[in-house]
């Protein structure tokens, strides 16, 4: 069974079903073989206070299912009304597809990549808003 590789360095934090784990001193390398996992490098995390834009708001939503502090059930139904929300705005192909991918990794339960595939359209984000002022 293949699974996810965490590569940390030391000292570096990491979320792994709402449990804090530190590495050591030294860099680990770990196999995390449950498919199902919830993982989050702290380092990635977003903090609330970072929270301003519409793109970091729905990431942030998808940061706390992953991390266990709202409910899957819970939270699925606004974080995909969110995505949609932010697919009227991001129109071009690229978007719209890491938009599309996020609705499938939502609709399936994986946050992770949700979240990853949103991080993706912080910079274009950031471009429009750069645009406008």
């Amino acid at each position: 069974m293949s699974g996810l590789i965490l590569k940390l360095a030391p000292g570096e934090r990491v979320l792994v079903n709402g449990a804090v784990i530190e590495n050591g001193d030294r860099r680990a390398r770990l196999a995390i073989k449950s498919p199902n996992a919830n993982i989050l490098r702290l380092k990635e995390a977003i903090h609330p206070d970072a929270v301003t834009t519409p793109v970091a708001r729905v990431c942030y939503l998808a940061q706390l299912i992953l991390s266990e502090d709202v409910a899957p059930a819970d939270g699925r139904r606004d974080l995909l009304r969110g995505i949609e929300q932010l697919s009227q705005v991001f129109d071009d192909r690229d978007s719209r597809l890491a938009l599309d991918d996020a609705t499938t990794d939502a609709i399936q339960g994986n946050y992770y990549q949700v979240l990853r595939r949103l991080r993706s359209l912080l910079p274009r984000e950031a471009r429009l808003f750069a645009q406008v002022t």
